[in-house]
């Protein structure tokens, strides 16, 4: 794993921190931050050295979405951007089987927007915003945003969200859950890395298993997802950390988690 200028990273132990970096453009995300920001996702999701990821930008604005002062691009340029470049990026936050923090150091704008959502937990400066433009341009939400909209806020309010191109403060999102937590802005990044070493502590395994089900188990109905734990669920069993969290259950002791 290397970082890019225009996507940085860092490693503290078990935590991997992946910092936007273009503050003088607010982190809009051109052809250069997008393919290192993909390649860097996918890196960081085959790597089992990393338990936690943390996802934030440098300077004011998490990001400012796509970077429409590059260049205006073509329809079957956009598909290929969307389908080659960005999907895979967002896909690797949803499917990697460890939990990636947004640490949302300032507003989170169109797509810079989906991978806030595409996050398993959310920390939240108290002075940033949401926001998804894409109307104002005469296009619609993508990045996946389509998706999780509307399972997020309810059809009416993801629309109205969309329709109005409104801006969503950090309080608000917090009412709506979109997002976990809203600090102090100082401390995000401090809250995320907490919350992302405390993860470290958990059964590795588990937590993978957990994401897995609960990501894939929104798309079933009630009695195929208890099919679809049941398969998750007996192989984890056999692992020694489950023996582990077992012992350690009734030894009344911290589990000690070694990921096997």
């Amino acid at each position: 794993m290397s970082s890019s200028q225009t996507v940085l990273l860092q490693q503290q132990r078990a935590v991997v921190r992946i910092t936007l970096n273009r503050p003088k453009a607010l982190n809009a995300i051109d052809d250069e931050m997008r393919l290192a920001l993909r390649d860097i996702l996918q890196s960081v999701a085959a790597d089992g050295s990393t338990r936690a990821v943390v996802l934030t930008g440098s300077g004011r604005f998490f990001s400012a979405g796509a970077d429409l002062k590059a260049s205006r691009p073509s329809a079957e340029h956009t598909t290929r951007l969307l389908l080659e470049e960005y999907g895979p990026g967002l896909r690797a936050i949803a499917e990697m089987p460890k939990p990636v923090i947004a640490a949302l150091n300032g507003p989170a704008v169109g797509i810079g927007l989906a991978y806030v959502l595409a996050s398993d937990l959310i920390v939240m400066a108290q002075s940033a915003y949401l926001q998804a433009p894409f109307i104002k341009l005469s296009l619609l939400p993508d990045g996946g945003l389509s998706w999780m909209l509307p399972r997020l806020l309810g059809y009416q309010r993801a629309f109205e969200f969309v329709a109005d191109a409104q801006v969503i403060a950090a309080d608000r999102a917090l009412e709506l859950g979109l997002v976990n937590r809203v600090v102090k802005d100082e401390r995000v990044l401090a809250e995320a890395e907490g919350w992302a070493s405390s993860l470290c502590t958990r059964a590795p395994l588990g937590l993978a298993a957990a994401k897995q089900a609960l990501r894939g188990n929104a798309t079933l109905d009630f009695a195929a997802s208890m099919e679809a734990e049941a398969r998750l669920q007996g192989p984890l069993l056999e692992t020694d950390d489950c023996r582990e969290g077992f012992d350690a259950f009734i030894e009344q002791r911290e589990p000690r988690f070694r990921g096997s």
